[in-house]
């Protein structure tokens, strides 16, 4: 599934997260300051990635009021009450966020409280939070201008409505821009000082995983998010730029095209960049059948990836357990059913692995999921491939055939 992150809001193009850079850079420059410096930077960026910038790119600045305003009126353009609503129903049956989760307020908050700098691609236009002299920016209008270059050369929004069909693709699409800027950001990070990524594995290492890191409490909207927000926040811009040095490792200065002009499929390509040389494409395993009444209708549906039964298995199984299991994923889908008069959303679910042992091995993962996930659990029946009973949202029943994973969840009882 795609990272609903984006997803709940019309896929709003933030970047420049504080996260990024706030160990990559000791510069130290007003904000009033930075506009001045696109013309050079951009010049920089043209060298390395071979993208011709065609026009100036308008930079301004914006406050983090006005940061999150901007963000409430796109959440009002964008995702109808009811979308945001299925989407925050997805994560609640999936168990990655607690039952009195606000996906609306807690993703503005956290975005707003990231958002150094975005690129607006509808508006083509570089927009930098206006800030004290302790915030390193330069990093961040390099990110940003990469977005630009990329924008005037492949047009982002054209990139980004392609992928809609396939959630997990979208992610993806969003791991292919983040980790290109996130690259190229580091890039003329690492030339400033005589070095170069396309040279030094050792400093594409350390430039990814800082990216993954803060310091204790300089953020804390982010600290206290959920696993889910905060993994699929981070992401595109870790793993995308681990997958751009792939490419560009393979395909040299080309591979800044390539990678618009031949997206990534899935998250696990982006994770395992072989698989997207090898062109691996994700299976489309068939949801299990409830047979229910006519007034259940269909309320969301898409396909949670390996990045997303990473996170889930991480979440109740713990972080060795994810790392053994999810790179076997191959394929998934989801629906949510929902009767409004009984107040009830069943949720359907299929994986696919790429043997009957794997599989096997999520299906542990995933009853135990259950049992943390619902306050309440009784088991009616139990066999080494079935599991059925009730938990907190009905009845529900788990299976395994062959290297299938279905689960139906929020059954009515039994009459």
């Amino acid at each position: 599934m795609e990272s609903l992150l984006y997803r709940a809001f019309g896929r709003i193009k933030l970047a420049g997260f504080l996260l990024l850079v706030a160990v990559l850079s000791t510069a130290q420059q007003n904000s009033r300051q930075l506009c001045g410096q696109v013309p050079t930077i951009a010049s920089e960026l043209t060298r390395i990635s071979g993208m011709k910038l065609k026009h100036p790119v308008p930079c301004d600045f914006i406050s983090k009021e006005k940061v999150n305003e901007f963000l409430k009126k796109r959440v009002k353009e964008e995702s109808s009450p009811e979308e945001i609503r299925a989407e925050e129903l997805t994560l609640k049956k999936f168990g990655f966020v607690p039952q009195d989760f606000d996906l609306a307020q807690s993703t503005v908050d956290l975005l707003t409280e990231q958002a150094a700098a975005f690129y607006d691609y509808n508006k083509k236009k570089l927009f930098i939070t206006e800030s004290d002299t302790k915030e390193p920016q330069e990093p961040v209008l390099a990110h940003e201008l990469s977005h630009a270059l990329a924008d005037q050369n492949f047009n982002l929004a054209k990139f980004i409505n392609a992928g809609r069909k396939s959630d997990d693709g979208s992610t993806a699409r969003l791991a292919v821009m983040e980790g290109q800027a996130t690259w190229m950001m580091s890039e003329f990070l690492a030339r400033k000082n005589g070095q170069s990524l396309t040279t030094s594995p050792e400093l594409v290492t350390m430039m990814s995983s800082e990216s993954d890191s803060g310091e204790g409490g300089q953020f804390p909207v982010y600290d206290k998010s959920p696993l889910y927000l905060r993994q699929t926040l981070i992401f595109p811009y870790t793993k995308g730029m681990l997958f751009q040095d792939a490419v560009i490792h393979r395909d040299n200065q080309e591979g800044f095209a390539q990678v618009f002009r031949h997206p990534p499929l899935s998250t696990q390509q982006i994770i395992h960049p072989d698989k997207y040389f090898s062109g691996v494409k994700p299976t489309d395993p068939a949801l299990p059948d409830p047979h229910l009444p006519r007034r259940y209708k269909g309320l969301v549906g898409g396909s949670l990836g390996e990045l997303e039964h990473t996170i889930l298995l991480e979440q109740y199984a713990g972080k060795q357990e994810a790392a053994d299991i999810a790179p076997h994923w191959r394929g998934c889908n989801f629906e949510l059913l929902e009767n409004k008069k009984a107040g009830r959303v069943v949720l359907l679910y299929a994986s696919e692995w790429d043997s009957e042992d794997n599989a096997r091995r999520f299906f542990a993962a995933y009853r135990k999921a259950m049992e943390k996930k619902w306050k309440h659990l009784a088991i009616a029946s139990d066999t080494a491939d079935r599991v059925s009973g009730m938990g907190d949202d009905g009845q529900f029943v788990l299976e395994r055939k062959g290297s299938l994973v279905t689960t139906m969840e929020g059954l009515e009882p039994a009459s």
